[in-house]
């Protein structure tokens, strides 16, 4: 009989990272997947499964406007149960540290059902930073039975919260996997948003990034500050900007940054596109966690616009530079990487930190004997 499998997904960066995953399943006889979506980031998420050609299953459709973690959390777990009654799993899959990840975890939890994490271990050591992932994955962490991390920093901090070795894999990081794929299989989207073309001359330029909780109010007006001020130091120099949908991010963008003529602000981007731009950029200015990832793949050196990062290897190997959200800080880390060849030179070099595109073939492979090993959680 065929193991059945639920993944569970809401936001972008989860579908991205778990399409391998599904894609790998699928591609098993010895498996039974199916897909749920709590639609915690409805449009952005629907372009990325629609990338990978993948569709959920079952679409819970649980966002509402002005709705809260708790609003979500609370509405999640009876929808999830539901699924658990039609498709008994025997196992569900969760990616990062979301409140689609947490939720999920937790139902999983409450009909002893085994879980599986992928991407598990990161850390920064400060609940609140960032919020509310870092204390999200914490929670998963003692409720996940299979662990799937990306380095070995992150199994050490498993290790170093009494997680038993033996239900610890480190496997790479599928995002790796994923924009391999996408670069190798598709073209950018042209959009018109995007007043930038791609051509076989694309002039050098930044790509940014931006949308950490923790950052909201005057920590993100600074980074916006040190966006503007480098538009106006380097007027040559193309700064695109991606700008995320939540309001606070895209009134301080629209303040601070929309008059300035090389500062290209457009509507969130496809993966696809997203992911070309990347491999494209100069370098790139961010607070995401799962970019400096994908950069540190491509060779593209990052700043990122944090006080703490949960991707340390990226900061060991020298392809990311911890800029923090001082103004002054990142326009001086920034303006190095513009002005001195020889640093940015050093830093442009592709590093396999974070793996070799097989994460997802490996979990599919562990997830064979894990699962005929075990017939329950604990």
């Amino acid at each position: 009989m065929k193991k059945r499998l639920l993944l569970v997904l809401g936001t972008r960066p989860e579908a991205i990272k778990l399409a391998p995953v599904y894609q790998a399943l699928r591609a098993r006889s010895t498996y039974d997947v199916r897909l749920a979506s709590t639609g915690q980031h409805r449009e952005m998420l629907a372009d990325a499964l629609a990338t990978f050609d993948i569709a959920p299953d079952y679409d819970l459709a649980l966002m509402r406007d002005a709705q809260n973690q708790s609003d979500l959390l609370s509405a999640m777990l009876p929808r999830l149960s539901e699924i658990f009654a039609t498709f008994p799993p025997d196992c569900v899959v969760v990616q990062g540290d979301t409140a689609t990840t947490y939720g999920a975890a937790l139902a999983a939890y409450l009909n002893r059902v085994t879980l599986a994490h992928v991407e598990a271990g990161l850390r920064t050591g400060d609940k609140f930073a960032p919020f509310p992932e870092e204390g999200y994955r914490r929670m998963v962490a003692c409720l996940a039975d299979l662990h799937f991390a990306p380095t070995l920093q992150a199994r050490r901090n498993l290790l170093a919260e009494s997680i038993p070795d033996s239900r610890i894999w480190v496997t790479g990081n599928t995002a790796i996997d994923a924009i391999r794929w996408v670069l190798a299989n598709t073209s950018p989207i042209r959009t018109a948003s995007l007043r930038f073309n791609f051509d076989s001359q694309l002039p050098r330029f930044i790509l940014v990034t931006c949308h950490r909780r923790e950052s909201f109010g005057g920590e993100l007006r600074s980074i916006m500050t040190a966006i503007a001020n480098l538009a106006k130091e380097f007027a040559s120099v193309p700064f695109i900007f991606p700008v995320h949908l939540n309001p606070q991010v895209q009134q301080a963008s629209r303040e601070i940054l929309r008059d300035l003529p090389n500062v290209h602000l457009c509507s969130p981007l496809d993966y696809r596109t997203f992911a070309h731009l990347l491999n494209a950029c100069h370098f790139v200015m961010t607070d995401s966690g799962g970019i400096q990832e994908e950069a540190a793949d491509l060779g593209k050196p990052v700043l990122v616009m944090r006080r703490t990062t949960e991707r340390c290897e990226g900061v060991a190997a020298g392809t990311a530079l911890l800029a923090g959200v001082d103004s002054d800080e990142i326009q001086q880390l920034a303006r190095r990487l513009l002005v001195d060849e020889t640093f940015y030179q050093s830093l442009a070099v592709p590093a396999k930190i974070y793996g070799n595109g097989d994460a997802a073939d490996q979990i599919a492979t562990i997830l064979d004997s894990a699962l005929v090993s075990s017939t329950a959680p604990g």
